[in-house]
């Protein structure tokens, strides 16, 4: 049985421009071509758009694009593995957004149960917040923090405070709020007012959740897709 782009279009809820894109970035095999050139999709191809338009809304398109080629190499293992390892990377998100608003609540905590140090070079609070220092560099640049400046050698000092900072900007990064949202809520902590930070974590925590949900969504029908191409 055949297809036409406009049948999986209306099907998917999605523009035949859309599926276009998609085959022209291979990870959706070349269908065959009528004699006028009218593209041939089969069942395998349909099964290929629902994998995508499912996986989509959680997933990364380079992630996606990654999975599909494994799959029409016929490597399935390495297409599942990549899965699971972003799997683990959302729930260390997930451990991080918990443990960010457990300090909120608990302000003397920190999250590796360590002794408190009251002043910190840029290493050590890195390695507290398990964030690269670049990564905390690049915010100081965005305003998003500002760390003391030690006197003499002019070397970034931080606090307790800028850990939680820091730990709450690692905690929504990925959620949809701008920068100057997040501007807002991480300053809410400098002035102790973290009633707004609280809620935000929550947000995160609700939107880590969802995401989830919908990435299953999207693995069935990558498993679906490997029945239909007799990979399982």
């Amino acid at each position: 049985m055949y297809y036409k782009p406009k049948e999986i279009a209306e099907a998917l809820d999605v523009s035949t421009s859309a599926l276009r894109h998609y085959e022209s970035w291979g990870i959706v095999p070349a269908p065959a071509r009528t004699k006028r050139g009218y593209r041939l999709y089969t069942e395998v191809h349909f099964a290929y758009f629902r994998c995508i338009r499912a996986m989509y809304p959680s997933f990364d398109m380079r992630v996606i694009s990654k999975i599909l080629l494994h799959i029409q190499q016929g490597e399935i293992d390495a297409a599942f593995w990549i899965v699971n390892e972003e799997q683990a990377r959302l729930h260390q998100e997930k451990v991080s957004a918990e443990q960010t608003l457990a300090m909120f609540y608990n302000p003397d905590l920190t999250k590796m149960n360590v002794k408190r140090k009251e002043k910190m070079t840029i290493g050590e609070v890195a390695k507290l917040a398990n964030v690269s220092t670049s990564a905390i560099r690049h915010w100081e640049k965005e305003r998003l923090i500002e760390p003391n400046r030690d006197p003499v050698n002019g070397y970034r000092v931080y606090t307790q405070n800028h850990l939680r900072q820091i730990s709450l900007i690692c905690a929504f990064r990925n959620s949809v709020y701008g920068l100057e949202s997040m501007r807002k809520v991480v300053q809410s902590v400098e002035f102790h007012t973290v009633y707004k930070a609280k809620r935000v974590l929550r947000d995160a925590l609700e939107s880590i959740n969802l995401r989830n949900q919908s990435r299953f969504h999207g693995i069935h029908e990558l498993y679906n897709l490997c029945k239909v191409t007799g990979l399982l």
